[in-house]
């Protein structure tokens, strides 16, 4: 019994001092599991999923894309399309260098595939971007500039794109296989800024916010807390606060990097944190420069690089 006793102490004792070094001396990229507070934290998606809770209706046999077209977007800037104007995605979780796609079973479901045959250029962008990839069953994937890509299963109409966001790691392609953006300095279907992972905007109200590298407002949620490093954003939460995914340290332009850390939260998704406190951007930010979720309920605000909460006074 003493035996189990001081070896179960022991496990304690070094998983507290790895949460300690992560967020107390501000080493590491590596984090602490988080718990969620508040609500019951929700089931883990299966390994390879990250696609949100809206899976959706089973996707039918897949859908040939043929002609693709381009949407000028005022919220999302310009949007690679099929041939009858469904929105195309891209999966941050696939990688395009080599191409390849971590999107199976359930996630298939709600994001169907997009077939290579019959696909075509948008008239005006580059016919060599477009290729293909051979998934697990064998079948042939669209890929744009690498990125296989997907429709979403709760587009119902040409130019919905209700996919963007979702999870944090679903967007809107843009025609060269990048995310679609619009840049904030510029009119609608503009190139995006090259901005870095995390950087810093001037804001004409709340001053200097950090923004990530859609150049959309980052928050804070002043339920959760850094020591220990908890998440009360859970279930439908994060389909209005969508987390921000991890950012390279090496790709911050004026933010704090102290407890820079990647938050493993109990629900399976990654989350970047600053200064320990796990930050989300809002969906009903339409476009970069949008502080929509400044005081949300009281309990939601954007970001200062030294990862203060904006607008409240201590």
């Amino acid at each position: 019994m003493n035996t189990w006793r001081n070896a179960s102490l022991a496990v304690t004792a070094a998983a507290l001092l790895t949460l300690t070094t992560a967020c107390g001396q501000e080493n590491g990229t590596s984090s602490p599991n988080g718990q969620a507070v508040g609500n019951a934290a929700p089931a883990r998606q299966p390994a390879g999923s990250g696609y949100g809770s809206d899976t959706g209706a089973d996707a039918s046999a897949p859908k040939s894309a043929g002609q693709l077209a381009v949407w000028d977007s005022k919220k999302l800037g310009k949007v690679l399309t099929d041939s009858a104007g469904f929105t195309l995605y891209r999966f941050d979780k696939d990688t395009a260098d080599p191409p390849k796609s971590n999107c199976e079973g359930d996630c298939a479901n709600a994001w169907p595939v997009v077939p290579a045959d019959d696909a075509t250029a948008a008239a005006g962008t580059d016919a060599a971007l477009l290729g293909e990839v051979t998934r697990a069953d064998g079948t042939k994937q669209l890929t744009v500039g690498g990125w296989p890509m997907y429709r979403y299963a709760k587009d119902t109409r040409p130019g919905d794109a209700t996919g963007q966001g979702v999870g944090g790691t679903w967007f809107a392609s843009a025609p060269d296989g990048k995310k679609a953006a619009v840049n904030a300095d510029g009119p609608a279907g503009a190139e995006p800024a090259d901005l870095a992972g995390l950087s810093v905007r001037k804001d004409p109200e709340l001053g200097d916010i950090v923004v990530d590298k859609r150049g959309m407002t980052v928050y804070r949620f002043t339920k959760d807390s850094a020591w220990p490093m908890k998440s009360a954003c859970t279930g439908d939460c994060l389909k209005k606060w969508p987390v921000v995914s991890p950012v390279q340290k090496n790709d911050v332009e004026g933010v704090t990097t102290k407890g820079f850390t990647t938050f493993d939260r109990p629900d399976g998704i990654r989350q970047q944190s600053v200064d320990c406190w796990p930050i989300y951007t809002y969906s009903g930010d339409a476009e970069p420069g949008d502080t929509n979720g400044q005081g949300v309920g009281g309990t939601w605000y954007a970001v200062s690089p030294d990862a203060k909460l904006v607008g409240v006074s201590k």
